[in-house]
């Protein structure tokens, strides 16, 4: 009987894996035996965290594409025969994105945001879909936020568009494609460290706003995608789980 949570024999892509979030998610996934395909807007990030998975004994390859470009998204993941896709590429892609009032915004701002974090997720999981029901298996795992699932007064209105958007998504799929063995769950993440900010102060006050009284990392929610990309969670599908300290920002 293969060991809980053994990946070996699957091949993973994990998209905007580059750094952060999605490079621990990459790490532990290829920990468990999963082959994983590193995927980033830029060759050099996913490769770095390809390198790092590899001397650490993993399987791993980089992919650059963007997931907002349908065509390229296709090209990319169309006949490689993925098991596991982590739609983990968000922010605003790209772009940077500019916290402001929904009402202060120009509308140009909003296409970003919603692009990679809905837009992306659908454009992944089209390519990815019809060959995990072919095959009868399948795991489809959305990083989102909890920006998608309550109001926030922090100017991110567009964004929290886009990872709501993204979670009903995937409660459609997951109940669409539950007859197919193939899951769809989602991950809304709270507070996380953001390797763009290198302001002490700033990272200690928000640890301050989490109830664990820290940021969260890679490391704490690679576990929950292993486990959700894993045959033991053959019977959860169309959720979304909460990995936040125990609060419900973003």
């Amino acid at each position: 009987m293969a060991g809980i949570f053994d990946l070996t024999g699957r091949l993973a892509l994990v998209t905007g894996a580059g750094q952060g979030i999605g490079a621990g998610i990459a790490r532990h996934l290829a920990a468990q035996g999963a082959r994983v395909v590193v995927n980033d807007i830029r060759q050099e990030r996913a490769e770095a965290t390809a390198e790092v998975v590899r001397r650490a004994g993993g399987q791993a390859e980089a992919l650059a594409f963007d997931v907002t470009d349908r065509e390229a998204v296709r090209a990319a993941i169309a006949t490689r025969g993925f098991d596991v896709v982590v739609n983990n590429a968000g922010n605003a892609g790209a772009q940077l994105m500019h916290p402001r009032r929904f009402r202060d915004m120009d509308p140009s701002e909003w296409a970003g945001p919603i692009d990679v974090n809905l837009h992306g997720v659908m454009n992944t999981t089209h390519a990815a879909l019809g060959g995990m029901c072919d095959r009868g298996f399948g795991r489809l795992v959305t990083i989102s936020s909890g920006a998608g699932v309550v109001g926030l007064p922090i100017g991110v209105a567009p964004y929290g568009a886009g990872k709501g958007g993204a979670l009903a998504f995937m409660r459609h799929i997951a109940i669409e494609n539950a007859g197919s063995g193939v899951t769809a769950n989602s991950i809304a993440l709270g507070m996380m460290e953001m390797t763009e900010v290198h302001d002490a102060a700033l990272v200690a006050k928000l640890a301050a706003s989490v109830p664990c009284r820290r940021l969260g990392t890679g490391d704490d929610v690679g576990p929950a995608v292993v486990w959700l990309a894993s045959d033991q969670a053959g019977w959860v599908t169309g959720q979304t789980i909460h990995v936040n300290g125990g609060g419900l920002t973003t």
